[in-house]
């Protein structure tokens, strides 16, 4: 059972945001997109969730078609987002935006909100605390564990250690390795070529739209070619 994509398209009226992106990713998989800013990472992700205007060959999750599908149907069929930016709800407690990211009818399940407090325990600590107070690290733990709410299978990161200091990106490198340990598939966008590469199984390069490269992470972080020209590291 796996996610497979071909020929993913995202385009902005007139403007091409990506072009037929092909690549797949299995459970317990974390394939890393990295790219510089404005390179389409964000626009692959958005075209997965629905959340753009795109069009694909075929865009499978565990042999069922997506591509038709709204946004609301793909999130209930397994597709999860921690958008760039976090956009946690500030005056909120967190408790209260881990609600917000069970899809179900009927009551939060409380084992699934245990289940995030023992991923991250922080949360829990900070469960009466009003989102908007809490520093970005926690925040962004927050944006994580609201869409692990909805106990996604294809869970999608955007940038989720944008302007966190050094041991926070170690931290959510770590949180990372446990959420595929759980058997999610794992699709990181990121600036940070390192860090993605560092917890990725395989890793995908994004320039201009296009995937330009991909390969084993491990070897996409040693080749100094590669680091050179394309990840800035």
């Amino acid at each position: 059972m796996s996610l497979e994509v071909d020929k993913l398209t995202v385009t902005y009226g007139v403007i091409p945001g990506l072009t037929e992106a092909t690549f797949t990713v299995a459970p317990g998989e974390v394939i890393a997109l990295v790219g510089a800013n404005g390179a389409g990472k964000s626009s692959l992700l958005k075209g997965l969730m629905g959340l753009a205007p795109h069009q694909a060959a075929s865009l499978t999750l565990d042999g069922t078609e997506m591509g038709g599908l709204s946004t609301r149907a793909r999130i209930a069929r397994g597709f999860a987002l921690s958008p760039e930016g976090r956009h946690v709800f500030p005056e909120l407690t967190v408790r209260q935006n881990l609600d917000l990211g069970h899809i179900g009818g009927g009551a939060v399940p409380e084992d699934r909100v245990a289940a995030m407090y023992r991923l991250f325990p922080r949360l829990q600590e900070r469960k009466g605390q009003a989102a908007g107070t809490m520093s970005g690290g926690e925040q962004q733990m927050l944006a994580i564990a609201r869409a692990m709410m909805a106990n996604p299978r294809v869970l999608m990161l955007d940038e989720p250690t944008l302007g966190l200091a050094p041991i926070i990106v170690r931290q959510i490198a770590a949180f990372i390795a446990e959420i595929r340990a759980l058997g999610v598939a794992v699709i990181l966008a990121e600036q940070n070529a390192e860090m993605a590469l560092g917890v990725a199984d395989r890793g995908y390069v994004v320039e201009n739209g296009r995937i330009v490269l991909e390969g084993r992470a491990a070897d996409l972080a040693r080749d100094p070619a590669i680091k050179k020209a394309f990840l800035g590291i």
